[in-house]
């Protein structure tokens, strides 16, 4: 599978903001990586390419953020859950519409989830930690049929 290597934030904003100019709304994009490995700062550069003008936040202590820009983007974060079978049913019905696009960091608590409830996972990217500023992301071509995507759980620390 091939990577693209990132040497700052503004390069990591700019991969992100040209993969979001290949979604259509009802698109979903599983991001994985480790804490730090810069999925929110890969996410705000999608949503500038989408029009978002208003400061692109991480979710994680709010589960999801609604952005409205040439179409409705969602940014969900789902580090802080243990699971979504445990969690109210329709938790991600007001992000996960045909309308918008939508980014989700940490979604191997919802794996499975996202296929059974028929939402469109368009891609599945995946940012390392390459030294110093540099990044290593992977998954920004769609992925051919049958091959295997990056682990969602990639990089996912224990949970005490």
């Amino acid at each position: 599978m091939s990577f693209e290597i990132t040497e700052s934030a503004a390069e990591t904003e700019a991969l992100g903001a040209a993969l979001a100019a290949e979604l259509s709304p009802g698109d979903v994009v599983l991001i994985a990586g480790e804490l730090g490995s810069g999925k929110t700062t890969f996410v705000r550069g999608a949503c500038r390419g989408l029009g978002i003008t208003e400061p692109v936040l991480s979710p994680t202590f709010t589960i999801g953020r609604r952005y409205r820009g040439m179409l409705a983007v969602s940014h969900l974060d789902l580090y802080r859950l243990d699971g979504l079978d445990s969690e109210e049913p329709g938790l991600l019905d007001d992000y996960l519409t045909p309308e918008s696009v939508a980014f989700v960091e940490w979604p191997g608590v919802g794996e499975g989830a996202f296929e059974r409830t028929g939402v469109r996972v368009a891609r599945r990217v995946e940012l390392r930690h390459a030294g110093g500023n540099r990044r290593e992301i992977r998954g920004l071509a769609p992925a051919p049929s049958g091959s295997s995507p990056p682990s969602p759980q990639a990089g996912r620390p224990p949970r005490d």
